[in-house]
């Protein structure tokens, strides 16, 4: 009785922050609804008056990436503005032949008169962030574009976004995320389906009141005395862009979003790598968690209402232990439901949690149509690639789940680079791509006992009880089989 009481409570109390967070997404929907009504302008610079133009830095922190750096470089040569107000800093921490070859190309972009330098570093201290500090130090601009190596401006983006600055409290403009590969595989498409998402109803929905948004990392500009007065990059979590995002909004800095303006970028193709980036996007949300959340819960400048949405932000990525908990103990939990009669009144009460769904059901759809367009058989579609997606988060909730305890309880680890593979279609060949990890995980054998043990979950839903079964949870733990089953067998067979 003891260990059912115990199953009982961690089950509820589980269920019980994800309907927490889904309550949180339905207030984020209502403010995104409403700021799609709205309309918005800004004061601009004067880009006809020469002294009024500002001097703008585009950083581009790269390592090893041969199979992108050559369309990276060229995109960015195009971008449209005055040469004498722009300078490039390709911030190389490359080991390999790409190296040679960036400098090479870095050599032809110079001789057009185009102001791009190539910096490099002795050693990776601080990865990604000691990258972005390192270049910070001789950067002439007094705006700081970021793009990583996979991302394709449009010609007119440094245009589009640097209006927004003229506002002197605004010192992150991030734009939204598009996708040149969405439609390579179900993997792309359910990347793409999350990303939209949060692009969308998340970023729209905190920003437009006031609450803590997040640059991601990439495709957004700061202005350079924000980021100082912030105190510079961090290389102490695996996710620095959020880390300077909260100490800079803790600092009464302002963000400003921009959905219309879409940035596009690639997608990974195989597994091995969305695996390593939700790992780390997962470990760094727990680790900035442990870092920030005091800082936010003490400060007296926000409101308690932003207090409450920024936590929430900052466990985002704990939102999979939840999901974790509930699907191993919810085959218990149908077990001690058809063995005790006395607490039907408490399963009863339980599966009004299932709201919670529904809420990221309907939450979703605004994102998607917004994106994809509306209509009976858009929403089809979109109810389609709901569940899909639902389960195949689901399959990794096992893996964020140790990136996130990893990340509470403070164990450190390098900043592992996604793969960039420059391909779009099925046809392209990626199996010789040099980056790609050929070692499978340890956790990918774990994630396939819980496939069996989802599978036993709908058995059970055959087989318990003394009324025929009880088939409650099936679909749950179906969706839970064919999502731990997916990952399973993508981890083991996409394989070079």
């Amino acid at each position: 009785m003891i260990l059912e009481t115990i199953i009982i409570v961690i089950y509820s109390i589980a269920l019980l922050l994800i309907f927490m967070y889904a309550l949180a997404q339905l207030n984020l929907l209502f403010n995104y609804v409403k700021a799609k009504k709205e309309e918005e302008s800004c004061d601009s610079y004067d880009f006809s008056n020469a002294d009024e133009i500002p001097l703008v830095t585009i950083q581009l922190p790269v390592y090893n990436e041969m199979y992108v750096m050559e369309r990276l470089l060229t995109n960015i040569a195009k971008i449209e503005y005055p040469k004498n107000k722009l300078e490039i800093q390709v911030l190389d921490d490359s080991t390999d032949e790409s190296f040679a070859s960036t400098a090479i190309q870095i050599s032809e972009l110079q001789k057009t008169g185009l102001d791009i330098q190539h910096i490099t570093r002795e050693n990776r201290v601080g990865f990604k962030a000691g990258a972005l500090k390192e270049g910070l130090k001789t950067a002439k601009g007094e705006f700081i574009a970021i793009f990583d190596a996979d991302f394709l401006p449009d010609k007119n983006w440094l245009f589009n976004t640097l209006p927004y600055f003229k506002n002197p409290e605004i010192g992150v403009v991030q734009t939204r995320w598009g996708h040149l590969n969405k439609n390579y595989s179900l993997l792309t498409r359910i990347q793409a389906f999350a990303l939209d998402a949060h692009f969308t109803l998340e970023q729209v929905g905190r920003n437009s009141k006031g609450h803590f948004i997040n640059f991601n990392g990439t495709a957004g500009i700061w202005r350079k005395k924000c980021i100082l007065d912030a105190g510079n990059w961090e290389g102490d979590t695996l996710t620095e862009d959020l880390d300077l995002s909260y100490r800079a909004q803790l600092k009464k800095w302002k963000f400003k979003y921009l959905e219309e303006v879409e940035t596009l970028a690639e997608l990974p193709i195989v597994i091995s790598a969305a695996r390593s980036q939700q790992f780390r996007w997962n470990k760094g949300g727990a680790e900035n968690f442990q870092k920030m959340s005091w800082k936010v819960i003490k400060n007296k400048s926000i409101s308690s209402k932003t207090k409450i949405h920024g936590l929430l932000h900052l466990l985002n990525s704990t939102m999979f232990l939840n999901i974790l908990l509930v699907g191993i103990l919810s085959i218990p939990i149908l077990y001690i439901k058809n063995g005790n009669e006395h607490l039907k009144i408490y399963f009863i009460a339980m599966s009004f949690f299932i709201i919670s769904s529904f809420i990221f059901f309907v939450c979703y759809w605004f994102s998607y149509k917004y994106i994809y367009g509306s209509g009976f058989k858009q929403f089809l579609k979109y109810t389609g690639l709901f569940f899909t997606f639902f389960s195949i988060v689901m399959g990794f909730s096992l893996q964020n789940s140790i990136a996130v305890i990893e990340g509470h309880l403070g164990k450190k680890s390098d900043f592992i680079r996604t793969p960039k593979f420059n391909i779009n279609s099925l046809k392209d060949n990626w199996g010789k791509n040099k980056y790609i990890s050929k070692n499978i995980s340890p956790n990918v054998i774990l994630e396939g006992l819980l496939t069996c043990y989802f599978a036993f979950g709908m058995y059970s839903a055959f087989i318990v009880g003394d009324q025929g079964g009880d088939f409650g949870l099936f679909p749950f733990h179906f969706m839970l089989f064919i999502g731990f089953g997916y990952v399973f067998i993508q981890s083991i067979f996409s394989k070079v």
